[in-house]
């Protein structure tokens, strides 16, 4: 298990548990069950306290935990005949992206997501889940697929930005987002966003521009990073914390703008901490709001997705 830099002490105690039972199954003489069972006690206790009341600099850290489960461990765990379709049939595939045709519940549908591997070699491959313009224009190519036969698009949100590498902006980066967002403004069929982990800036508003979008309770969703966002106002990325508090990034509080249309609740401790849970109730959720959009008109859904953008920067200003 890997501890983020605010659960240190809840990381001595249940490394001190874990010791004991170690202890007692190298002598079978040893009775230690009735003390870690006070520690194990003891942990689920901090863990509430730590997890009940976490600050935006938190949920970022939690957001990025790198045992959380990313884009492929929700396509394996949702989806049924999962083929995958690559490259943007004009420069390279974009591993950073992946998507393809699947089934959700006996209901064909296209998926497409950041991934942002789970390993050092993954994450070189995947780019850390940054897109490249290649990636965008991959994302356009699924959509017009799902558009023209009749198809929900679910996309999966996980990603710090769009890659702001030199090759990147020589072959299109900005125009490529903005084509990726009109596409999701223009096609005539459902449309559903989960943020499972970081929605970042332009890279994740391009695969976000939805009917519906639903974030998991400890992602986060922002036009920029807290860190730069810090060096930016600040000039100092140490005042990262002031800087996630002043963004309004967490679940909760995008709900309340009206940017994010339902919170999915998180096993306590984070998604990483049981992969079942999180599975269950995305799926869940996924359920309901596919159900509601199904029946619309190619029409209504185009003019419902125009009317919620146009109308965030009024419910933002309100609040």
């Amino acid at each position: 298990m890997h501890y983020l830099e605010f659960e240190k002490t809840l990381a001595e105690i249940e490394g001190k548990a874990e010791e004991l039972r170690a202890m007692a199954c190298q002598n079978e003489e040893m009775n230690v069950e009735s003390e870690a069972g006070a520690l194990d006690k003891k942990a689920s206790n901090l863990l509430k306290d730590l997890y009940g009341n976490l600050t935006p600099w938190r949920k970022c850290q939690v957001a990025r935990h790198p045992e959380r489960p990313h884009c492929q461990n929700y396509v394996d765990a949702l989806f049924t005949e999962f083929t995958p379709l690559a490259g943007d049939r004009n420069f390279a595939d974009d591993h950073a992206v992946m998507g393809g045709l699947a089934r959700f519940d006996d209901t064909p549908v296209v998926v497409i997501g950041h991934e942002k591997g789970n390993d050092t070699k993954s994450r070189i491959e995947r780019n850390f889940g940054m897109a490249r313009p290649e990636g965008y224009r991959k994302a356009i190519r699924l959509m017009e697929l799902a558009d023209k036969f009749g198809l929900p698009v679910i996309t999966l949100v996980d990603t710090p930005g769009a890659y702001p590498g030199k090759g990147a902006e020589e072959r299109g980066q900005s125009e490529a987002i903005a084509r990726s967002t009109e596409k999701c403004l223009q096609i005539g069929v459902p449309l559903i966003s989960v943020v499972i982990g970081e929605g970042g800036s332009g890279g994740a508003v391009a695969f976000a521009t939805a009917n519906r979008v639903m974030m998991l309770e400890h992602s986060i969703y922002s036009v920029i990073s807290p860190e730069g966002c810090a060096s930016i106002l600040w000039k100092d990325a140490e005042k990262m914390r002031e800087a996630a508090e002043a963004l309004r990034l967490t679940s909760q509080d995008l709900k309340k703008l009206g940017i994010c249309d339902k919170i999915v609740r998180e096993p306590l401790g984070g998604a990483h901490r049981n992969y079942a849970f999180t599975f269950d109730a995305v799926k869940a959720a996924l359920g309901d709001m596919l159900k509601d959009l199904s029946g619309k008109s190619p029409k209504a859904l185009v003019a419902h997705r125009r009317e919620r953008f146009l109308s965030l920067g009024t419910k933002v200003l309100a609040a």
